[in-house]
């Protein structure tokens, strides 16, 4: 019965920390960083986030728009839409996710699929301080032209501070991915890839805020050329429906 409530508090936290849904308008400064070796151009992104508990688990989706093709219009769209399940008294909820997106060449009419990739594993939510947060483990198939069977961990942030003026939240994966996708079919073993998004907001009302996304990265920027890390603040507002 214990367990049962703390478990119990635990998604109640982690839920309550989230607002149900909102849009984010990013300005990302690649191209002043890293040149044109990253991105041609800075661009504007626009992101819409939904989080909605309900009483048989929750649900999580986004999707990013990136402003980078011809005249500023939208070059790449991505999404990832998650679904974990309430189990009776189980602390482990069962993980099912989906990812993947469409892109244009900038300056060609030329587009291209993201590999999709699909999850299945178990989250667990829980409390640390004034953080709410949550973490889980999946099996990942990455739908390369060659099927890469791999794993991904990712854990996720969210605390509100001074008096509710700012907001703290993020994620970071890990997961792995076959060589070959990146480096040709004659490259074997498998690397792994880091990606973290912490984000820092000023809540200037309970629905607008100001802020920052930093994008941390290690095997992900392009990631075709080589391995580094690379680090992207962006400006951006939000608006909390």
């Amino acid at each position: 019965m214990f367990r049962k409530i703390l478990f119990s508090l635990a998604i109640l936290c982690a839920t309550a920390a989230v607002q149900a849904q909102n849009l984010q308008l990013h300005f990302d400064p690649r191209n002043s960083l890293y040149g044109d070796a990253v991105s041609t151009s800075n661009y504007l992104t626009g992101t819409f986030e939904m989080f909605k508990p309900d009483q048989w688990g929750n649900t999580f989706m986004f999707v990013d728009a990136d402003l980078n093709f011809n005249k500023k219009n939208i070059g790449l769209v991505y999404g990832e839409i998650a679904r974990e399940f309430k189990i009776g008294d189980f602390p482990l909820l069962p993980h099912l996710e989906f990812n993947g997106g469409l892109g244009l060449v900038k300056g060609t009419d030329f587009g291209f699929s993201i590999p999709s990739s699909y999850m299945a594993g178990f989250g667990y939510p829980f409390q640390l301080g004034n953080f709410f947060m949550s973490t889980y483990l999946a099996y990942k198939l990455n739908a390369f032209e060659e099927v890469s069977n791999d794993a991904q961990w990712t854990l996720t942030w969210n605390a509100t501070l001074a008096g509710g003026k700012l907001s703290l939240g993020g994620f970071l994966d890990l997961w792995t991915e076959d060589k070959s996708f990146t480096e040709g079919s004659g490259a074997t073993g498998k690397k792994v890839v880091f990606l973290s998004e912490p984000q820092l907001w000023y809540n200037v009302t309970p629905n607008f805020a100001l802020g920052t996304e930093v994008e941390l990265s290690y095997n992900f920027v392009n990631k075709f050329v080589e391995s580094k890390f690379y680090a992207i603040p962006t400006l951006a507002t939000k608006w909390n429906f």
